[in-house]
């Protein structure tokens, strides 16, 4: 029987170990040999991202960190632009150990080491992080950097994007905190019945259809104590009037199809102005809960944010119209009139970094073809040096007048027309990025300015995804292995 017992263990850790060691195979089966040549996949598309990268001017990036079961803590960095086809692309760049401690200037160390490695380091545009204290103290030491190196767009005030899931949640939690008492009747009967551990908002609506249950099930098992009445009920459908908007932009947030910056300035406003609304609700537990989330949105939010609003206006479905619609019902009067006044301003800012840029680009395009014209024109004789061609001065002309602003820009053109409207029944689908992709000769330079802007992401998700991928990417058998492996 002992000796039944010793083989019975020793097949199991086998087991285990051989598991681990073909997890380990699989990390590891890198290198292909054929003949006599050896090919490294990693290296090989490390090279096929870095060319891509090479050819991109703006890049962003988002970043995570996680600790596994057995406390390593590891960081991923996930890279997100616009590729010359006009697609919207991301990819993880690296996903590393990070030793404790977890400090603001290791991480912006991290950072930085990754940026140089792909050689991106002239080319990051924003970092979106979450709030915690670490990555406020990183992009604070990465802004003053690229500020030394004269990198950072409009002085860098959109360098540093606030996770809009991470903020939504804690609204969603500091609501909750103020009625837990109503809704904790419901929550420990849905927890005795299934051990749910999900979505507030969804355990809410699903209790509701099922709200006759709970007294059935009391009939049938005593120890069950969970019954609400029907004033719980009430109060638990006007709770969930609340939770139904911030769910919608959770979902936005989280979609499965990668979501463009422009989407979520409508999504706050809708925030916003439930939040003032149930404010003033005859309900008194209604007005502490959307109190408390509005002091937290004002902490956040309160101030104009730069980023969403000018995303929005860069949407051919809003423009202008939709900040002066909804910055009076978000801010008081007065404050209202300045931040449209500031969108304004940091837009026109903003695109004339552009047009300078376009303009020197344009002009050592220019030298650059007058030079190679010299080298050429030299083995030549003097009459065809003397003589050059009706095209050729036609064509000269035409790059030093695209050098000149014209008397409205690309912008005043664009903010003067009216906005897009879309057919009836295909605004959800529309794509602003395609949209520009469609009208880039119109709006020469505005369209690169839109690309890179729609491009930035507004929630670390994409990094946060990396760590809970098909549940592969850290399970219990993957953190056993070496830091090197995972």
């Amino acid at each position: 029987m002992r000796r039944h017992r010793d083989t019975c263990l020793a097949r199991v850790v086998s087991n285990k170990k051989q598991k681990i060691l073909n997890i380990e195979s699989e990390e590891n089966d890198d290198a292909v040999t054929i003949g006599n040549f050896t090919y490294d996949h990693k290296k090989i598309e490390k090279r096929k991202l870095k060319t891509l990268l090479s050819v991109v001017d703006k890049v962003n990036i988002t970043t995570d960190m996680r600790t596994s079961g057995q406390k390593v803590s590891y960081i991923v960095v996930t890279c997100h632009f616009v590729d010359p086809d006009w697609l919207l692309k991301k990819r993880v760049l690296n996903f590393c150990n990070v030793p404790p401690p977890h400090s603001g200037f290791i991480i912006a160390n991290t950072l930085q080491k990754c940026f140089v490695d792909w050689g991106i380091e002239n080319k990051v545009f924003t970092v979106t992080v979450d709030n915690a204290k670490a990555n406020d103290v990183a992009i604070r030491i990465l802004k003053d950097d690229f500020q030394l190196r004269k990198l950072l767009t409009i002085g860098g005030r959109l360098f540093h994007v606030r996770c809009c899931a991470h903020v939504t949640n804690l609204l969603v939690q500091d609501g909750l905190g103020q009625i837990g008492n109503i809704i904790n009747c419901v929550r420990e009967g849905i927890k005795y019945l299934v051990a749910s551990e999900g979505s507030t908002y969804l355990m809410l609506v699903t209790a509701m259809e099922f709200k006759e249950v709970f007294p059935r099930f009391q009939d049938r098992d005593q120890n069950f104590q969970w019954v609400p009445t029907l004033e719980d009920w009430m109060k638990v459908k006007n709770i969930c009037d609340i939770l139904e908007v911030f769910n919608e932009v959770t979902n936005i947030v989280f979609g499965s199809v990668y979501p463009t910056s422009n989407l979520f300035f409508p999504e706050v406003w809708r925030m916003k102005e439930v939040l003032t609304t149930k404010s003033v609700d005859r309900n008194e537990y209604i007005q502490a809960m959307a109190k408390k989330m509005n002091e937290k949105f004002e902490k956040y939010w309160g101030e104009c944010n730069l980023l969403m609003a000018i995303a929005a206006v860069l949407d051919p479905r809003y423009k202008m119209v939709l900040i002066k619609f909804c910055f009076p019902l978000i801010y008081p009067k007065f404050e209202a009139s300045q931040n449209i006044d500031l969108v304004f301003k940091v837009l026109h800012e903003l695109y004339d970094e552009y047009v300078q840029v376009h303009n020197s680009r344009a002009m050592g395009q220019t030298m650059q073809k007058n030079i190679n014209v010299s080298s050429s024109s030299s083995s030549t004789n003097i009459f065809a040096r003397t003589m050059p061609s009706e095209r050729s001065m036609f064509q000269s002309f035409v790059r030093s007048v695209d050098t000149f602003q014209p008397i409205k820009s690309d912008l005043d053109v664009y903010l003067e027309e009216g906005v897009y409207i879309c057919e009836e029944g295909t605004d959800a689908k529309f794509d602003a990025l395609e949209w520009w992709k469609v009208n880039n000769l119109k709006y020469k330079i505005l369209s690169k300015m839109a690309r890179d802007i729609l491009a930035i992401p507004i929630s670390t998700v994409a990094s946060e995804s990396t760590f809970s991928a098909g549940g592969r990417v850290i399970d219990p058998y993957r953190a056993s292995l070496s830091i090197e492996t995972v």
